[in-house]
């Protein structure tokens, strides 16, 4: 039924009219499903593009950061390891505001909140308020990260490769250009950090935009369902408000899916587990790369604009692997082998920045890059490990948060092994380590399995035993 309708949402005006006497098609009619899915590929693409500029542009500007609000390399460290905190803890909070109030509308005030957080932390005098700030914004990120799959597995199930792809691929974008423009940025405005890290506030502003609409359009459309079913057998105004929801973004699945997805026990789950382990590993990593890349170079001799872009050029390898690993991904039965072959990449990057951190700087940050792409391929997992919508939701929730939970640890930790050991040497064995696990529940998490399905098994083998 969700395929079926998400084909039909995307058909245009060329098609007959739809009959009157259906009342979810007198509720939207395809030109309006047209343009509103045309909409929601914008903004999930701008929304895209905001959810890194809040850390790379900060990992770019650490030095200065650190310098104007007095930070110590412990507490540099802590705020490296809020981004994941953040996630972790407002992150699990995304899928019942998405049933209260609609995905459109929480990813809209997931925006709003990435402006005011961006906005306002680059004015803040001291320590505490720019961590305030810097959690507001990252408050916003936290709900879009989780909400993202579910609004593509609602809006494209027949796409959710192309699809992640395009959302991956402008996530990279965005921090790719956060990471090389704003060290130059903040040189042409007289070396002012705060301006540099402020004027980000402006691209998350754009993305507000054209989720205001969609979010209007999905309240007047189930207003006029609800309205258009009155009188309607019970069978069929559920099938109406199915329809609706999947084509409008409406607050849940259609009524099966979103009673499956409740009672779905998520933490019984292995196949949960592992992809919740994978996405902290590779979330560690790539908060460390973000955070602490630019300083490792630094340290080696690079110019802090050299820096800055080679930490852009490993972002920036997400930009085409992006969108073409998770059509990849989408083909395989299996997506253990992609998940192996970026932490071998990462491992072999790793090794360079031990052993000649500036004479092989820029390969270290091609390869590096290519092993942070671990991201896309655990968001496309996240789609393919559950079969509806509801069980997206709470699968994309549980694997993020726990995943985020896991990786704050890992930026603090390298903060004060650099500041005690006073070099490079620990902090690279530490992530070189955390990569060998990452291989492991990247095999586990990649199995062709759904996490219904597994647990479905799992009753009907234990009833057998009973």
């Amino acid at each position: 039924m969700m395929a079926r309708m998400a084909v039909e949402e995307t058909q245009t005006t060329t098609q007959s009219p739809p009959r009157t006497a259906d009342p979810r098609n007198a509720a939207e009619p395809p030109t309006t499903r047209a343009w509103t899915t045309r909409l929601v590929i914008v903004g999930i693409v701008l929304a895209a593009l905001n959810l890194r500029p809040a850390i790379t542009s900060l990992g770019a500007l650490l030095e200065e950061v650190r310098d104007g609000l007095g930070m110590s390399g412990s507490v540099a460290g802590v705020l490296t390891s809020v981004p994941p905190l953040c996630f972790a803890v407002f992150g699990v909070m995304a899928p019942r505001l998405a049933r209260r109030f609609g995905p459109a509308a929480v990813v809209c005030a997931g925006m709003a909140a990435i402006t005011a957080g961006l906005a306002i932390r680059p004015l803040m005098g001291g320590t505490p308020g720019f961590l305030a700030a810097s959690a507001l914004a990252l408050m916003g990120i936290a709900v879009s990260n989780v909400l993202m799959p579910v609004i593509v597995k609602r809006w494209f199930p027949d796409r959710i490769g192309t699809m992640t792809g395009l959302y991956s691929m402008a996530l990279a974008l965005g921090t790719s250009l956060a990471a090389a423009i704003t060290v130059p940025m903040t040189s042409a405005f007289g070396g002012d950090w705060q301006i540099g890290l402020g004027v980000w506030a402006l691209l998350a502003a754009a993305a507000v935009l054209p989720w205001l609409p969609v979010a209007r359009e999905r309240r007047r459309t189930a207003g006029a369902s609800a309205g258009a079913s009155t009188g309607t057998p019970v069978g069929a105004s559920v099938g109406a408000e199915t329809a609706t929801e999947a084509s409008a973004e409406s607050t849940s699945d259609s009524a099966a899916a979103a009673a499956a997805g409740d009672g779905l026990r998520i933490t019984r789950s292995r196949t949960a587990w592992a992809l919740a382990v994978f996405f902290g590993l590779q979330a560690t990593g790539a908060y460390i790369t973000m955070g602490w890349m630019p300083q490792i170079f630094r340290d080696a001799g690079v110019p802090a604009s050299t820096a800055g872009v080679l930490l852009a050029v490993t972002m920036a390898m997400g930009v085409p692997l992006a969108f073409v690993i998770p059509r990849v991904a989408g083909r395989l039965r299996n997506q253990g082998p992609i998940a192996v072959a970026l932490g071998l990449c990462g491992l072999i990057g790793y090794a360079g920045l031990f052993f000649a951190p500036a004479a092989g700087a820029w390969v270290w940050a091609v390869l590096l890059g290519v092993s942070n792409c671990s991201f896309p391929l655990a968001l496309t997992m996240v789609g393919m490990r559950a079969g509806t919508g509801a069980g997206v939701a709470k699968l994309s929730a549980f694997a993020q948060s726990t995943g985020y939970l896991l990786s704050i640890p890992g930026p603090l930790l390298v903060g004060v092994l650099y500041q005690h050991s006073g070099g490079w040497g620990l902090p690279i064995a530490l992530m070189s380590g955390l990569l060998v696990p990452q291989l492991v529940v990247g095999v586990l998490a990649g199995r062709d399995r759904t996490v219904e399905q597994e647990l479905a098994d799992r009753e009907r083998a234990a009833a057998a035993r009973a």
